[in-house]
């Protein structure tokens, strides 16, 4: 099968599906981490009339994720971006590839106009990793998504600076593309599932 990872840099969920023998590729305008014989360094929207039987992508969310909605209350141009955001991920959902999987945090109400109502909602936890990360899934032609290890007995999903402040766990990370990466259990399971 001819999958295609649209806007991955990491290349977690393409190395899963390639290890169950799959001709998959990633595409981004970033370089890869990974093979860059199994990457396409270029916009995703000219790669798909390839002949891909299956898209999994992970869009942007930077202007259309709840954790932005304060930047864009009153903000006419961050509002624009958040359109044009939605506009990018509307045309991946919607292209003529028979079976599809959008990726992206809970959105904010102003991407919500733009963008349907996600069919699915996951957590890292419950494909083996200690960790709690709300992640919703637009799907087109695919089967919801089955837990694969459900961990029952995790930590709180934050942790407490010096000053004894929570902040939730991936605010450790150092920037958007660490904690946009895919749970490698996540990844897995697609391939094993949708595979």
């Amino acid at each position: 099968m001819r999958v295609l990872v649209a806007c991955e840099f990491s290349q977690v969920v393409c190395k899963a599906f390639r290890e169950r023998g799959h001709e998959a590729y990633s595409c981004d305008i970033l370089p890869t981490e990974g093979n860059p014989e199994w990457h396409i360094q270029d916009d995703v929207l000219k790669h798909l009339d390839d002949g891909w039987d299956l898209m999994i992508a992970h869009p942007p969310c930077t202007y259309l994720s709840r954790a932005g909605i304060r930047w864009i209350i009153n903000n006419i141009e961050r509002q624009e971006l958040c359109r044009q955001a939605a506009n990018f991920f509307n045309a991946l959902l919607n292209t003529p590839i028979s079976r599809i999987v959008v990726e992206n945090p809970l959105q904010h109400r102003f991407a919500r106009e733009y963008i349907r109502k996600p069919d699915q909602r996951i957590e890292p936890y419950m494909f083996g990793h200690k960790e709690r990360k709300n992640t919703y899934l637009w799907l087109k032609n695919l089967p919801l998504l089955n837990p694969t290890t459900l961990l029952w007995d995790i930590d709180p999903p934050f942790f407490t600076d010096k000053r004894g402040h929570h902040h939730y766990w991936v605010d450790k990370l150092n920037n958007g593309h660490e904690r946009s990466r895919t749970f490698t259990g996540i990844a897995q399971g697609m391939a094993t599932q949708w595979g």
